[in-house]
């Protein structure tokens, strides 16, 4: 089959045009902003993706599939081609994923507001600890899966995905995960977020509600057992569920937690089993993580959670850009997280605080998600930032947001003045950050970002580094 990408250069989109190459198709793709390492990755993949938009690529090629990027809308050249000249059948990438990739085989989907990434490179690098050739798409750069975030696995084997709630495409309203026809579904955590899709958390419910129906009846849901919003979804009798989390009446319970600056410990109990994992990861909240992925990973294994090899667990690296070190002096470290909503940065700081005790902590935030640089969330941004020692406020990446909805900085730094402080620009808070660090005191400086923070961690690692 002939395959023209519009939109190739993103992350997930790019990994499917790379992994439907593998697959014997031929592809193509456009896109504008092609940037390294995808822009790489596809030419080392010998896929031929183009800068900018012509119409005449697509006529050229004459595909029998045009893949829709997330990103692309309306009025985009070569979108408005395919739509007038009719010739050409076109899909969303979920739906590209749902029935060439993930096809008839049995489906790991991970969900939820938080630790989506983490929890799915974690289920699928315990598959492969336990024999399983399993695919895989993930929505990050693995650091233990030497095949990176995509993976076609066995043409049988299992695949495990990254279930994200936000919309299909421009014609399909619809939540990603629909489309992944879960026979293994994980709610890690369910939140309001995604402020330009979802109207409320009831919204955002109505989503999981639709998801948890579609599971299959011989597969099984695995939620978090502590999550209030969680527990008001409704039954599900057709489908096996299964809690984890902390409390007693949990089917499987994280116990014994405890973390130091270089490792955490945790048990995992279930059934009068117990097994315990120490790691490198921090905070409850990977523990959890950890239990979600074992309990789905055996589901898959049609085994008992406890009765598989958990101790692989120990040599397992995370996600890049999730509480990444990236300055590591006696007196000074650096940490760049991929956080973007205030219960994220909240639960972060606060393993921070365990994992670093004595260390001044300095919390750097970029409000550039669809939902942070709106005022949505911008007094529980400001709790939460309150919970280090001082933190600065960038720029608002938020040239499409109306103004009576755009987060006002300098609102959200008066809410605690002793603690926050905004700035116009990302490169004026580095030069104050720079100013303000005191060499002879230890200190850890964390930047949350979901974009690039104008790479002002990178040069401030590289500044003290020295």
């Amino acid at each position: 089959m002939k395959i023209f990408f519009i939109g190739i250069c993103g992350t997930a989109t790019g990994n499917v045009a790379i992994l439907m190459k593998r697959l014997g198709h031929d592809v193509r793709g456009s896109d504008t902003g092609m940037y390294d390492p995808m822009k790489s990755a596809l030419s080392n993949a010998g896929i031929d993706a183009q800068e900018g938009w012509n119409p005449e690529r697509i006529e050229e090629f004459a595909p029998d599939m045009v893949v829709v990027g997330n990103a692309i809308s309306r009025m985009n050249p070569e979108l408005e081609f395919v739509l007038a000249d009719r010739k050409y059948e076109y899909t969303s990438l979920s739906e590209l994923i749902g029935k060439e990739l993930i096809g008839k085989r049995k489906s790991l989907v991970i969900s939820g507001t938080h630790g989506k990434t983490t929890t799915t490179c974690l289920a699928a690098y315990l598959l492969r600890a336990n024999g399983i050739d399993a695919g895989w798409l993930i929505g990050g750069i693995p650091a233990d899966l030497p095949e990176g975030g995509s993976n076609l696995g066995g043409a049988q084997a299992p695949f495990v995905i990254e279930g994200d709630e936000y919309d299909t495409a421009f014609f399909d309203k619809r939540s990603k995960f629909l489309h992944y026809r879960p026979h293994v579904l994980l709610i890690n955590n369910m939140e309001f977020d995604h402020a330009d899709i979802f109207r409320d958390l009831i919204d955002v419910k109505r989503t999981f509600t639709h998801v948890r129906r579609i599971v299959s009846p011989l597969g099984l849901i695995v939620e978090n057992g502590d999550d209030p919003n969680i527990a008001t979804l409704e039954d599900t009798p057709w489908t096996r569920r299964i809690k984890v989390g902390t409390s007693d009446s949990c089917d499987v319970k994280i116990s014994d937690f405890s973390q130091s600056q270089n490792s955490s410990s945790f048990t995992i109990e279930h059934n009068g089993k117990r097994k315990s994992v120490t790691w490198g990861l921090p905070g409850l909240y990977n523990a959890r993580n950890a239990a979600m992925a074992v309990v789905g990973a055996a589901e898959i294994l049609g085994k008992d959670p406890l009765d598989i090899d958990i101790a692989s667990l120990s040599d397992f690296r995370g996600v890049k850009r999730r509480q990444e070190i990236i300055l590591d002096t006696p007196n000074l470290k650096a940490i760049e997280d991929f956080g973007h909503h205030p219960t994220a940065l909240k639960l972060t700081i606060e393993s921070l605080r365990q994992k670093y005790p004595g260390f001044k902590l300095i919390a750097c935030f970029e409000p550039r998600s669809n939902t942070a640089r709106t005022n949505i969330f911008q007094d529980r941004f400001a709790d939460a930032l309150s919970l280090a020692d001082a933190a600065y406020v960038g720029a608002v990446n938020a040239k499409k947001v109306d103004p009576s909805r755009r987060m006002d900085t300098s609102a959200l730094a008066a809410r605690n003045p002793e603690k926050i402080r905004a700035f116009v620009s990302n490169r004026e808070l580095l030069e104050a950050l720079a100013s303000d660090i005191d060499a002879t005191q230890k200190t850890l400086c964390v930047f949350f970002s979901n974009g690039s923070f104008d790479n002002i961690h990178v040069e401030f690692a590289k500044r003290f580094a020295k």
